[in-house]
């Protein structure tokens, strides 16, 4: 095997498959505020709505998501640290997530 820097050890008789181990990415802390926008980009002109800067883990991030899209009626997912439903519901997040505890404001045009 050469010492050539671009060059890795991918596989050893000794241990079978070499994995490297995954880099540990942290969410930046938001400011306390939550963020509701409406997004249709890259979405064949469908719209979700995106709510961001929730410090939560990510545990009780699906926890959240799945109770805000029960009460919409809709599908939705958590992508990154980020909650999206489908659909303009911002108004309904706003007061649902006001409900909790959380400061709000709706974000975008």
């Amino acid at each position: 095997m050469s010492n050539d820097s671009n060059s890795r050890l991918v596989y050893s008789t000794d241990s079978g498959r070499i994995e490297e181990p995954k880099p540990v990415t942290e969410r930046p802390k938001g400011d306390g505020i939550v963020r509701i926008q409406r997004q249709t980009s890259g979405r064949k002109g469908k719209g979700v709505s995106l709510i961001t800067g929730i410090d939560l883990d990510d545990i009780a991030l699906e926890k959240l998501a799945g109770e805000l899209k029960k009460k919409c009626g809709c599908g939705g997912a958590v992508k990154d640290g980020v909650i999206e439903i489908q659909g303009d519901k911002r108004d309904l997040l706003k007061q649902l997530l006001e409900a909790k505890g959380m400061k709000v404001k709706l974000a975008g045009g």
